[in-house]
């Protein structure tokens, strides 16, 4: 595929669809946000690829609340199957550019990416143009209250299944309880706006998601932000969990058709997407096709050449993108003015006079009170010593709490190191 022509067809073509054969997140999001930054005010664009195993967060979201960062260096082995190599895949953490809640992806989930005019957005029209695609493979599809896309697991209603096709809000079965299978999220400016989500077509991976979009500092940790919700999941496919190939080739065959109907595209411009199969193109490598108001390809690594999208990987992958972002967080073991909740009961081995408030911001530490003794005065000598410790520090930066305060040389070593080890459990840290 020449680059050269597709920065072209990128800045012009007025209805553009893109899937892609590379599974690297960093990659996938950041040829998004090449085509939600170069393409045309008036252009719509869609764009299809899957993820390896991976968390991604919201722009504006905590990841020592949202994830249990201690699993993703030792993923349950629901998740961390063998590549093709034979090599184990850990899941990575990844942050995006667009608001939002936390995600899991996998390789039994298919994200799509909606780039059109600001003017004709709405929170709705691209959902339900992927229920409507949905609903070609499973009716009881359909877009909640929240812009999700759901699955509604109760009993027929008129005894059929059968779900009104021009409404994309009710279907046909009772909807007293329902499994989310499609979450989204949105970066908007003056011109251009993105919409994009998640499909959990037949992923292996659902009873481990809980696990990992659950951080055992919940219940001791503050922070300003965006707090995900979270939801029952489910598989668009529930019973077809080993045969991923060929349902992600029919899934995004039959999102581009609703596309193309949508927007009123003749049926030459998808024609690509129907001669070849996912695999079969990957096998071909990059491909592209363009006509008079449209362009369509499949690619991948190869787009890693062009110098803003090798940036943008390169931001993504940055620390200070990954975690300087963090708005400000507080960390305490116990209640106080600034977070009056109750907390649970604290380790057995916790010291039973000890206190811990560590405040953040940027991924920083800025406050820091740390102390064991129930001596007042002993205890302003440990919150001096600890601050010394810990002030400005990056928390992701600091490997391991318990090793970090070993080097102090205090008395009372058993009560800092247990302090130390209930750190390492809050932040995610591995010894």
């Amino acid at each position: 595929m020449s680059i050269s022509r597709w920065k072209s067809l990128v800045e012009t073509a007025k209805y553009q669809i893109y899937t892609s054969h590379k599974h690297d997140p960093f990659l996938n999001l950041s040829i998004e946000h090449y085509l939600l930054q170069k393409t045309p005010p008036d252009s719509t664009v869609l764009f299809l690829y899957v993820n390896k195993p991976c968390i991604v967060i919201g722009r504006n979201q905590n990841p020592w609340l949202e994830v249990n960062l201690g699993l993703l260096k030792q993923p349950p082995e629901s998740v961390g199957r063998c590549d093709e190599g034979g090599q184990s895949r850990d899941v990575c953490l990844v942050r995006r550019r667009s608001g939002g809640g936390a995600v899991f992806h996998d390789d039994g989930n298919v994200n799509y990416s909606v780039i059109c005019p600001s003017a004709s957005f709405t929170r709705d029209k691209h959902a339900e143009m992927v229920t409507r695609a949905i609903r070609q493979f499973n009716k009881r599809a359909r877009v909640n209250e929240r812009h999700d896309i759901v699955l509604d697991q109760g009993y027929p209603i008129e005894g059929n299944g059968v779900a009104d096709p021009f409404d994309l809000h009710k279907t046909a079965f009772q909807s007293d309880r329902s499994l989310k299978v499609s979450g989204s999220a949105y970066k908007i400016t003056r011109q251009r706006s993105l919409h994009h989500g998640t499909c959990l077509l037949s992923s292996h991976s659902l009873a481990s998601i809980p696990h990992f979009l659950r951080s055992p500092a919940c219940p001791f940790l503050k922070a300003r932000g965006v707090e995900s919700v979270r939801t029952p999941v489910g598989n668009v496919f529930p019973n077809n969990q080993d045969n991923f190939g060929n349902i992600k080739d029919a899934f995004e065959r039959s999102v581009i058709e609703a596309f193309r109907s949508l927007y009123g595209l003749d049926h030459e411009s998808i024609q690509l997407f129907n001669d070849l199969s996912a695999r079969q193109l990957a096998s071909v490598g990059s491909v592209l096709r363009s006509g008079e108001t449209w362009a369509t390809g499949r690619f991948g690594k190869d787009l890693e050449s062009m110098a803003k999208i090798r940036e943008g990987i390169e931001e993504l992958k940055s620390p200070r993108w990954m975690y300087g972002q963090t708005p400000q967080f507080i960390l305490s073991s116990h209640a106080h003015e600034e977070d009056e909740r109750e907390r649970p009961p604290l380790p057995d081995s916790f010291p039973p006079f000890a206190r811990v408030y560590l405040k953040a911001r940027g991924g920083a530490f800025t406050e820091t009170r740390i102390s064991i003794s129930r001596d007042e005065g002993v205890s302003h000598l440990e919150i001096d010593k600890f601050d010394t410790l810990l002030k400005d520090r990056n928390v992701h930066e600091i490997d391991d709490f318990e090793g970090l305060f070993a080097t102090t040389g205090w008395k009372s070593s058993l009560e800092v190191s247990r302090i130390g080890q209930w750190l390492n459990t809050m932040f995610g840290k591995r010894t």
